[in-house]
């Protein structure tokens, strides 16, 4: 096997910069006690005027007066964590979750679909820093080892068992992932490195540590197995976002919604899923929320488009109070399955499909504003449709070249006689028994003025021609 740690050593602050406003506002993350908060993670600016991890917030106050100081929260930094591990499915269905500031990624089948690594290198890297993700990456045969060339060396890939086993010879002992106790014996003992550990005999190590040091420099190596618990994506999404001031205009929310919706997109790609009803779900401070229910042709999975649909329904949608937090909720994730196109397809690039269209049209105008029409089992033609909500899977009426395209919602009387008969007569008779009793029999004619249309005689030959629609 060969495991790629994807290391996420400041997730808490990402899950905030990604949705402020001014990212280069001193930031930071704190935790403890109310009355002795530490600093757990600062950003460049907070860096840069003197703070750091560890430092009590008062301290950091007396350096830097104004930053702005937000209160770590696992359950935000485990959602997020979450969403990455659905968008690392899609490289691999070997996807665990057992280091709790990291993603491991089973890559050795992948790299066929992928390519070599650096290609596959280059695309985790480039949609991570899309989705505002501060990450190391590194490759090892075994998924303990991974770990450990993550913390010590963003980018290093070993993937031969001889050069890895080097690779960990170099390891300080903090960056081992030992427990602290363990790294302070050992260091008393006047070790620095693991190949100080590795050169000493093994029962020497047995008599004065715990096993489970033994075993974890085992699991390192790959001389011992080493059991993953495998994450499998749940078949819904649910994601919230809170803001530190209620936002009180639509625009406003609109940059937030994109960032939450990006989230949304890979975590549909990961799954290779789609969504075709979801809920946008705007909080208050003391009225019930407001639902935001979104309806789609077809599953979807593009940010861009999920966005473009969210801004529409949200620009005409009358919200009570400001907001506080924004959600998106979807219990089902339906497969995707990208719609087929025709290889002499002349649509221009970026030209949206009759379905997107008409996704569009009804976030902004309506759901009842956009309808299709569909057969009824009336032959009577001022009954044989209806106007229905449209619907993609609705099957399309059939192509008959004796109906008109143009029908009139009521007969019009033709004035003199047609010029030429070209189709006909085709008899409709029906409705005796609802009081709409009709007997007409129609013909395709032409006009004196060449126009083609749909007419016909009531009473049989020598009665009123009656024009009913015309022929494109």
């Amino acid at each position: 096997m060969l495991w790629a740690c994807i290391l996420l050593p400041q997730l808490s602050l990402d899950d905030v910069v990604r949705r402020s406003i001014d990212p280069a506002a001193p930031l930071v993350i704190a935790e403890g006690p109310s009355q002795r908060r530490v600093v757990r993670h600062a950003n460049g600016p907070a860096q840069r005027a003197g703070l750091r991890r560890g430092q009590p917030v008062a301290a950091a106050r007396a350096l830097l007066p104004e930053f702005r100081c937000i209160a770590y929260d696992p359950d935000k930094e485990t959602q997020l964590r979450l969403i990455l591990a659905g968008w690392a499915y899609g490289y691999s269905s070997m996807i665990s979750l057992r280091e709790s500031d990291a993603i491991l990624v089973e890559i050795g089948a992948s790299l066929t679909l992928f390519g070599p690594w650096p290609q596959l290198e280059r695309r985790l890297r480039a949609e991570l820093a899309e989705l505002g993700i501060t990450h190391r990456i590194a490759v090892a045969p075994t998924a303990l080892g991974a770990c450990v060339l993550a913390a010590t060396q963003d980018g290093m890939a070993v993937m031969q068992a001889g050069p890895f086993n080097n690779a960990l010879t170099q390891v300080f002992l903090e960056s081992a992932l030992l427990f602290p106790a363990d790294v302070v014996a050992l260091k008393a003992m006047g070790l620095r490195r693991l190949r100080d550990v590795f050169r000493l005999p093994r029962a020497g190590l047995a008599k004065r540590f715990s096993p489970e040091l033994l075993d974890h420099l085992d699991r390192m190596r790959g001389e011992a197995a080493d059991p993953l618990p495998l994450h499998h994506p749940a078949a819904h999404f649910s994601a919230r976002m809170e803001f530190d001031h209620a936002i009180e205009s639509s625009e406003t929310l609109l940059f937030p919604l994109r960032r939450l919706l990006g989230d949304f997109s890979a975590y549909l790609h990961g799954r290779d899923s789609g969504v075709q009803q979801f809920d946008l779900v705007l909080e208050h401070d003391d009225l019930a929320p407001t639902i935001i229910s979104i309806g789609l042709q077809s599953p979807q999975r593009q940010a861009s488009v999920l966005f473009e649909i969210c801004r529409l329904k949200v620009q005409n949608t009358s919200v009570p109070a400001a907001i506080r937090a924004l959600g998106i909720r979807a219990r089902d994730l339906p497969a995707f399955v990208p719609d087929a196109v025709d290889l002499f397809d002349d649509r221009a690039g970026g030209q949206l499909s009759w379905p997107q269209l008409a996704d569009r049209l009804r976030a902004r105008l309506g759901p009842d504003s956009v309808y299709q029409l569909t057969a009824t089992e009336d032959p009577r033609p001022e009954r044989a449709w209806q106007r229905t909500v449209f619907n993609k899977r609705n099957d399309a009426l059939p192509v008959d070249g004796t109906r008109p395209t143009w029908l009139f919602r009521t007969p019009l009387p033709l004035h003199g006689v047609p010029q030429h008969i070209l189709a006909g007569p085709e008899r409709i008779e029906s409705g005796w028994w609802s009081g709409g009793d009709v007997r007409r029999d129609y013909y395709v004619i032409e006009t004196r003025l060449g126009q083609r249309a749909w007419a016909f005689q009531s009473g049989g030959e020598g009665s009123l021609w009656m024009l009913h629609g015309w022929f494109a």
